[in-house]
């Protein structure tokens, strides 16, 4: 699987904004008075939350949960926050079907209420208003995330509250439109004036404009520009009566900046320092976030030691800031977000770490000691997941329990949070194996921080026998892959450093009597670090791991051989790779199927065949000589997006491929299968693009049994095409992983499967959702209408 990577000059903006994907607790943190608020925009299945924290003594417990009174499942209420005294505005960017809102809350006694609900008048379907708020007595700021990205460039809502405590839409802060110049992505309020950053304008060098309030509304801005280009100026804006704080963490390579102005009598802004860390590296984002309390500056650092993350502390000295040290939190993992968001107070502060536990979050809050600060408390929700379902297969009606389904039953259901990973981790995925000696049938399910081992011998209720973990020391990752040979798991994991292949002989699932067991490998073959994927040809007895990075022999990214004939003790046997294809010419395939070829090309009979999906086209390779392998044919096709994944008819005549961005990229209304006709090995031919009606998802993985293709489409789910005309496929059954919201182009839901087990369970993987077990019926193989 790849996806589409945001800029790392801008990665601290994708931390604070979050996606849809996970629950992102601690995305936004503030302090109103004594009390601490961390935000958890929630998922496309649960609405956002902001939760209340409140000191007794010296612990921390929540003391309440705000919602919006009309809170639903996706609305990303806590998307943004802002705090005045006794007043809170929640940015909700999607509630509504996306016109987005915000709602104000006041102080109710020892609570608070919801006492408003902010909307644009005409507003429309995705908008998206409250992607960003600021709040200054009874004005408030709303952000469009719509506009922020628009071609016709961003605006600011001003909503206003008058003597009757109404609160009512009082203008619009505009600036001269530059397509997605990101205009409102931060906002600021002051005593007579309203700033809005946009840290992509002009080449991403950034500007700050400055609109002083008139009598009737606001006049005219003045800008601030960037110090120069690519800078991301006006990333994050802070203000103290007349000084004004302005980050551009893109500085320098990413080591950031963060530039001081005051403001004299006139209401002119004069730059009067710029506070940068001598101990920051390329990419340490200095300046994602920002955090005042009287003499002490806070300033985040989300890139900060490899990504850890950190803050930065300064303590006023006269006109200047004086370093005074970085701050750190126990077990700060990577990408975690530490250093997005933080707030200050007299003694205790708080910062969210949104990406932590694999996009479920976390909050800290930390404590003033004696010489510093130190966390005194870690904050976080219960992942909310779906109910099993086990003790009787569910027919498919339509539905089948909650997901919609056609001709295909559900067998049984395990969520993800109940596969052994830690919190948040999420499924990737699967292989099968059938214990020789027992008969049972297992399903080896990969997630983000290791695999799982479920025995679905009684199908109705699966078991999960033992887990083995990642390579210690390695982070977690979101690509994982597994294979067969010999009753040994062979596991690859992708953006991993130096996690090796794990060897693991599944005989020993046979012997345990207290599950689940934690496992180790038998051993791991440190010749690759990280790999996307594996491939085993369990005809020949050789492994081949692809898309290698991050040290080890490479290969180009291209098939890395391995003798696995003795399954514990794996050799390197060679490299090959194609420079003709991959986005960078290097050969780099993100997927292949290796045969021992018995198609109709009797030029290869019986010789040692790859399929490559290199990310532009399709390769095919002889690697029968490993010593040296022969590169046969590539083939490139129309409308490529990226190559992806491909899989052989039995017959070795066609190969069905599908492109993963394709639809995401808008190249194609519906999810696309790519059939080649491959019975002559050297000039492979685009017999037909196959546009699922039914289905406009994003394709992932498929596996062929017969005349039956099964595939994994994401939100779509597992589809089921008919090929037995193989220039007019059709689809026969389908069963939708993700119950809620359109099967559309994106990265959510089934990621693979596996349907070659005798029994006929076919074994699905759906990321946050877990573990399915279906069965096919057929209804005559007609057309799902």
């Amino acid at each position: 699987m790849t996806r589409i990577a945001v800029a790392l000059t801008l990665l601290f903006l994708s931390l604070s904004a979050g996606t849809a994907a996970a629950q992102e607790f601690g995305n936004t943190a503030r302090i109103a008075g004594d009390e601490i608020l961390f935000a958890q925009p929630g998922t496309d299945m649960i609405p956002g939350s902001v939760f209340v924290y409140r000191r007794a003594s010296s612990s921390w417990s929540e003391s309440a949960r705000l919602t919006a009174s009309d809170g639903m499942p996706g609305n990303r209420f806590g998307s943004s926050l802002a705090v005045d005294g006794d007043r809170l505005v929640v940015g909700a960017w999607w509630a509504d079907s996306g016109r987005g809102a915000a709602y104000v809350f006041e102080r109710a006694g020892s609570g608070w209420r919801e006492t408003a609900r902010l909307t644009a008048s005409g507003g429309d379907r995705g908008d998206s208003l409250g992607s960003r708020v600021a709040l200054h007595g009874d004005v408030a700021l709303v952000s469009y995330a719509s506009a922020v990205d628009s071609t016709e460039g961003g605006k600011v809502l001003v909503f206003r509250r008058d003597g009757s405590g109404t609160w009512r839409e009082a203008g619009v802060l505009r600036a001269p439109a530059t397509p997605r110049d990101g205009f409102g992505r931060s906002l600021a309020l002051g005593d007579g004036f309203a700033v809005v950053g946009a840290a992509n304008r002009d080449s991403a060098a950034g500007a700050v404009f400055v609109y002083p309030a008139t009598g009737t509304g606001w006049g005219e801005p003045v800008v601030l520009a960037g110090p120069e280009k690519r800078v991301g100026f006006g990333a994050e804006i802070l203000l103290a009566g007349d000084t004004m704080f302005v980050s551009a963490p893109a500085v320098n390579q990413g080591r950031g900046m963060v530039l001081a102005f005051r403001r004299d009598a006139s209401g002119a802004w004069t730059e009067t320092g710029r506070l940068e860390v001598a101990d920051a590296t390329p990419r340490t984002f200095f300046g994602a976030s920002l955090a005042l309390r009287g003499d002490e500056l806070w300033v985040g650092a989300i890139g900060a030691r490899e990504f850890h993350g950190g803050i930065y502390r300064f303590t006023r000295l006269g006109d200047a800031w004086v370093p005074a040290g970085l701050l750190e939190v126990p077990e700060s993992g990577r990408f975690t977000g530490f250093g997005s968001t933080v707030a200050l107070g007299d003694d205790f502060a708080a910062a969210g770490m949104p990406g932590d536990d694999f996009g479920f979050g976390t909050g800290r809050i930390l404590a003033r000691a004696s010489g510093g600060w130190e966390q005194v408390a870690k904050v976080f929700t219960d992942v909310s997941s779906m109910p099993a379902v086990t003790n009787g297969p569910v027919t498919c009606t339509g539905t089948a329990s909650m997901f919609p389904c056609g001709n295909v039953d559900l067998v049984a259901f395990v969520p993800t949070s109940s596969l052994g990973g830690a919190r948040g981790a999420e499924l990737n995925d699967i292989w099968g194996w059938t214990d020789p000696q027992t008969g049972k049938e297992y399903a080896l399910v990969g997630r983000q921080d290791g695999t799982s081992f479920v025995d679905i011998s009684d199908p109705e209720m699966p078991v999960l026998v033992g887990t083995l973990p990642r390579t210690e020391g390695v982070p977690g990752s979101t690509w994982r892959d597994i294979k067969v040979y010999k009753d040994h798991a062979y596991i690859v994991a992708d953006g991993a450093d130096a996690h090796g292949m794990q060897v693991f002989d599944l005989t020993r699932l046979r012997n345990v009597t207290n599950a689940p067991a934690s496992f180790t490998p038998e051993t791991t073959y440190h010749n690759i670090h990280s790999a996307h994927n594996i491939v085993i040809n369990e005809d020949t007895g050789f492994a081949y791991t692809v898309g290698n990075s991050a040290g080890g022999e490479t290969c180009g990214g291209g098939l890395h051989m391995i003798d696995i004939r003795d399954p514990k003790n794996p050799t390197f046997a060679g490299c090959f790779s194609d420079p003709s294809t991959g986005r960078q010419k290097t050969g780099y395939t993100h997927d292949a199927q290796c045969v021992l070829y018995r198609g109709p090309d009797a030029d290869y009979k019986d010789r040692e065949i790859c399929f490559g999906s290199n990310e532009t086209a399709l390769s095919i390779a002889d690697v029968t000589d490993k010593a040296a392998p022969v590169a046969v044919s590539m083939a490139e096709y129309p409308n490529v997006g990226y190559t992806h994944q491909a899989w052989l008819t039995e017959d070795h005549r066609y190969l069905l491929m599908d492109d993963e961005l394709d639809e995401l990229n808008g190249l194609v209304d519906h999810t696309r299968t790519l059939i080649w006709d491959v019975s002559d090995l050297d000039d492979p031919i685009l017999l037909k693009e196959y546009l699922n009606p039914n289905n406009s998802s994003s394709d992932h993985n498929q596996y062929v049994v017969g005349d039956k293709v099964f595939q994994s489409n994401y939100v779509g789910g597992l589809r089921i095409l008919d090929i037995s005309d193989i220039e007019n496929p059709h689809e026969v059954g389908y069963f939708d992983t993700v119950p809620h919201g359109a099967n559309v182009p994106g990265f959510d839901g089934s990621w693979s499967n596996y349907p070659y087990f005798e029994s006929g369970v076919i074994v699905v993987t759906s990321g946050d959702e877990g573990l399915f077990l279906l069965r096919y019926r057929p209804a005559g193989d007609r057309p799902i209408s």
